[in-house]
């Protein structure tokens, strides 16, 4: 966690609250007027009020309801107060209590639950609306646990519970959170059954999601959405527990109309992306913004455990066709990163879905380009201005259904040129072929969805810088500095059957691109040869086992070049 981050974004909140709040301020913690959540008049807030919960050194084993209506300059805000470093206040759902005064049906649904309240305790009409919900930690809202109801009963979650569980509310705001080990993290749903069933305009900015899911299911999520109108930015996701305990769940789940992914890390998860059919509101698919989704900036990662093979999902998961996207993602200046063997950047459920893919890097760290392909089998998808390693397949898991337009604008290349792909510093390094490589964005995302910002590590955002001419990628390149030292990042090459055909890139990262490459000592098995401009060794292997040891080098196009060597090895079995 960014823990000045947090800090400074409390002060902030707090010297607007001093300013502007005409409501109440309610004061929670060690000292405080309030010594427990629980002691707050949560059925009674309104207009203004503010809820602080100052960090202690131990959990609030604490949950509670928000019903209550703000306005646009007066939002009901409930915020944590950091301790002296930046650690946030928190909330434990394992033998949590509730304040007796809170009645909902869904208690077992979420540690901090949003909806209409109970006939005869909270007012039947109010949906909460302008609500702030930020700098919390909470943790342990999921099975096996279990908490203290309004009635005083002893209950266990279910498997669907969340940090956050809604079923109505408008104009919500949640930032700078740390969601984990709960069923779901964030989670949102809209029914057709009028203003006390519906989610709207909300936003999730600047938080850290990860380790949330059921054991075998795939079912929860870091966050789990079907919301009218919901932006995520600045957040960091996963990697979720699949790679601890068989939690199969995915970063992102969203079911959304009107929803956008912008200046996130996504690492790890079933996928990073799963954009799927509305499951409870028709009205949400038969609004126009339910066939417009847009995904730019992100940073996408598939680590070797990570459950599926695609990175990103696009469609539907429900089995009725009739009511799954059929529209356009918009998918641009994101960078795709795979640590495996075999990877599909995307899947789109049938041809009815239509994807515009342009600045994109896709790049698989540890394996040739091969390895990847653009689709799993369906789906419309249009190329521009992308960055790949030779060889990226069409399709990789099965048989092309769907069609794939590239109008001839893409680069190919051994390494996209990262400062330090070693620590995840994805940022474009001097003499990247990504820089100013990058075409125009599709007139359809703007001006609301223009590229204006860019991830910070982590849960952060700034300004992408403007030269006039777009990088590839999710980070445009500031300029300046030498470029990072010329390495050469291939540690192995794969064996090769006696007289069978052979394919192996070496793969390099800093100096300036264009790289040479060239055997400087030892000598490459018979019938196999190095290409000096791409770094691929390729041929028909001898007929004759053994180990050929050899010595490659690199050198870049600088002046003077700078150059890199490492010995390998290949063996015919």
């Amino acid at each position: 966690m960014k823990q000045a981050r947090g800090l400074l974004i409390c002060l902030v909140v707090l010297a607007a609250i001093c300013a502007v709040a005409q409501g109440t301020t309610y004061e929670v913690g060690p000292g405080k007027p309030l010594a427990a959540i629980g002691e707050v008049p949560w059925e009674s807030l309104t207009a203004g009020d503010t809820v602080l919960i100052y960090w202690r050194d131990t959990p609030y084993k604490e949950k509670f309801l928000i019903t209550g209506v703000g306005t646009p300059s007066q939002p009901i805000t409930v915020s944590g107060v950091p301790g002296p470093g930046g650690e946030l206040p928190v909330l434990d759902g394992q033998d949590a209590t509730t304040r007796l005064a809170l009645s909902t049906g869904s208690e077992a649904r979420g540690l901090i639950t949003m909806q209409q309240g109970d006939a005869g305790t909270i007012p039947t009409t109010c949906v909460p609306e302008y609500i702030i919900i930020e700098n919390l930690e909470i943790m342990n809202s999921s099975t096996p646990y279990t908490f203290t109801d309004d009635s005083g009963a002893i209950q266990s979650y279910v498997d669907s519970s969340a940090a956050i569980w809604s079923v109505s509310g408008k104009h919500v705001t949640v930032r700078n959170c740390y969601f984990h080990d709960c069923g779901n993290g964030l989670f949102t749903y809209s029914l057709d059954d009028g203003a006390e069933c519906w989610t709207e305009d909300w936003l999730a900015e600047g938080n850290y999601m990860t380790a949330c899911g059921n054991l075998g299911s795939i079912t929860e999520h870091d966050s789990y959405c079907e919301s009218y109108k919901i932006i995520y930015q600045y957040n960091r996701y996963g990697p979720t527990r699949s790679t601890i305990d068989s939690r199969l769940g995915g970063a992102l789940k969203d079911r959304s109309a009107g929803m956008v992914a912008r200046y996130n890390w996504f690492e790890g998860g079933n996928r990073g992306l799963d954009l799927v059919d509305s499951e409870d509101s028709t009205t949400l698919a038969a609004d126009p913004l339910y066939r417009e989704t847009f995904v730019y900036g992100n940073v996408i990662i598939e680590i070797v455990d990570g459950g599926n093979s695609q990175m990103l999902h696009y469609g539907g998961d429900s089995g009725n066709t009739t009511g799954y996207r059929k529209g356009w993602l918009y998918l641009y200046n994101n960078t795709f990163v795979t640590y495996k063997d075999a990877t599909a950047v995307m899947r789109m459920s049938t041809n009815d879905e239509s994807t515009d893919c342009r600045n994109n890097i896709i790049y698989a760290i540890n394996a040739d380009g091969d390895s990847v392909s653009w689709l799993d089998t369906e789906g419309n998808l249009y190329l521009s201005h992308c960055w790949y390693k030779p060889g990226i397949k069409d399709c990789y898991f099965g048989i092309l259904k769907g069609t794939i337009t590239d109008d001839g604008t893409s680069i190919t290349g051994s390494s996209p040129g990262f400062v330090d792909e070693g620590v995840q510093d994805f940022a474009l390094a001097t003499g990247s072929q990504c820089i100013d490589a990058g075409g125009t964005l599709n007139a359809a995302v703007l001006p609301d969805n223009d590229l204006l910002m860019q991830y910070v590590l982590h849960q952060d955002g700034e300004t992408r810088p403007d030269d006039g001419i777009l990088d590839i990628g999710a980070f445009e390149f500031a300029g300046g500095g030498a470029p990072a030292d010329l390495v050469i990042t291939t540690t192995s090459l794969p064996s090769v059957k006696r007289s069978k055909s052979y394919s192996a890139t070496l793969s390099a990262s800093g100096g300036v691109m264009p790289y040479t490459w060239s055997i400087v000592s030892g000598s490459l098995p018979p019938g196999l040869s190095l290409n000096p401009a791409t770094g691929v060794i390729s041929g028909t292997a001898p007929s004759t086992k053994g180990t050929w040891n050899f010595t490659v080098q690199v050198e870049d196009s600088q002046t003077p070049a700078d150059t890199d060597a490492k010995a390998l090895s290949i063996t015919v079995t």
